[in-house]
């Protein structure tokens, strides 16, 4: 497979950074971006590149040269009058006869392109398939909703509805695509890819998205430059690659991060506890995936339906990012196995593997993810919780009291720790680690 990276870029708001040199050659703790994206491309065995570049071309191709520094064979192909993304692209047809990567400039990256790869290509009738990622800043980012199969239904551009809710799911600038595309992308006009194109195809053909908890950040500007720094001395690029199993912290919902209400079904009453966002801020600074584990048997008692329960995580999900924080998964059990309710639904009637006490959407998240359980935790405020966390043989299982100040229901599944609130458990995790 060929990779194509999007080289084109000014750097404007860097000012002084790229004053001389095009966005791509600018040093990250000493070396080009260029040189991380075309390391981490051969170590995924990646053997062609096509750089797609515009502004100082002639200094992308003097540093880069044919590649052979990095065992690749690197290829150029300039545009004259910048085109954006898909404009460029589409001047790249005749070099792209397969499918392809496409990577923009301006990121750093280290992901597991073989397992990109394989989802891609488990989706027969892929377009494309876009990695996607939940961010610290979603209300200034390009958001992506996709359904429970990963097919992309709806592109969320900036700026957002200011009434609406959105899932925190960022366009992270990194691409597989089938030849089939260039169909779509009209030579000689200004476009691009993520605003431009994508948006108006969904309907007509198949995008998947691809969700990844691996180190994906822009550097487009002097502080997030800074950020990527930090964490290319600190060793935490090469760290978060799926290849390398990491801890979670799995987290229950009501009672952990929003107050228990008698079977929330509406977003409308849905409210975060106030200390939760400080607490996963925390979280996030760290190597700890944050995945929810939730049963939600309002579906299967039906008084809401599984659009209902993602309105009311999308609501949770635009308040944490509000404030700076996110969750890297979330995963719900629809299900529940009694019957003879009024308005119940018999399909969601069931003994399934989901629900807690059992491990299920744990095991789940351990898959995707690639996750390490025994350096895992779960925090929880019940028996559930708890018995769901030691069938998957967490590190601890730790407990929260309720929002009105008593101790959970906890039957026999004594917790590891016991503490007031998330805040406490997650000081002690981070303390523990």
């Amino acid at each position: 497979m060929k990779a194509v990276i999007l080289a084109g870029g000014k750097g404007t708001r860097l000012g002084d950074l790229a004053k001389d040199i095009p966005k791509s050659l600018v040093p990250i703790a000493g070396k080009p971006l260029l040189d991380y994206q075309l390391e981490w491309l051969a170590r995924e065995g990646v053997k062609e590149v096509l750089l797609l570049t515009g502004y100082l071309s002639e200094k992308i191709e003097a540093h880069c040269g044919d590649g052979s520094k990095w065992g690749l064979k690197c290829e150029y192909l300039v545009e004259d009058t910048p085109l954006g993304t898909a404009g460029a692209l589409k001047d790249a047809e005749s070099k792209l006869p397969g499918e392809f990567l496409v990577v923009y400039g301006d990121v750093l990256v280290d992901i597991d392109l073989k397992n990109l790869m394989e989802f891609h290509q488990s989706k027969k009738d892929s377009v494309a398939t876009l990695m996607v990622h939940p961010n610290d800043h979603p209300h200034d980012s390009d958001l992506i909703e996709f359904d429970g199969n990963h097919k992309i239904t709806q592109f969320h551009g900036k700026p957002h509805d200011p009434n609406r809710w959105y899932h925190n799911q960022v366009n992270a600038a990194v691409y597989v695509l089938s030849p089939k595309i260039f169909s779509h992308l009209e030579k000689g006009k200004f476009a691009d890819l993520g605003r431009d194109v994508f948006p108006g195809l969904v309907k007509q053909e198949n995008f998947y998205a691809y969700p990844s908890a691996e180190y994906l950040k822009d550097m487009g500007n002097p502080e997030r430059l800074d950020a990527v720094e930090r964490d290319v001395r600190s060793g935490k690029v090469s760290r978060l690659n799926r290849k390398n199993p990491r801890p979670a912290v799995f987290l229950d919902r009501d009672g952990v991060i929003c107050p228990h209400q008698d079977y929330l079904h509406d977003a409308k009453d849905f409210r975060l506890f106030p200390e939760v966002p400080e607490a996963l801020k925390k979280l996030n600074k760290s190597d700890y995936l944050t995945v929810l584990v939730t049963n939600q048997p309002v579906v299967a008692r039906g008084l809401t339906d599984e659009a209902g329960v993602r309105e009311i995580h999308k609501k949770m999900e635009s308040l944490l990012g509000q404030e700076g924080a996110k969750l890297d998964a979330i995963y719900f059990c629809p299900h529940h196995p009694d019957g003879g309710f009024e308005g119940e639904r018999s399909e969601y009637k069931v003994n399934c593997e989901c629900r807690k006490p059992g491990p299920g959407m744990i095991h789940q998240a351990a898959e995707f993810f690639n996750l390490d359980l025994t350096k895992s935790y779960i925090v929880g405020d019940t028996w559930r919780d708890i018995g769901a966390g030691r069938s998957a043989k967490l590190k601890a299982c730790l407990g929260v009291k309720q929002a009105q100040g008593r101790v959970g229901e906890y039957r026999d599944q004594t917790p590891d720790q016991m503490f007031d609130s998330l805040a406490g458990a997650v000081d002690y995790i981070l303390q523990e680690s």
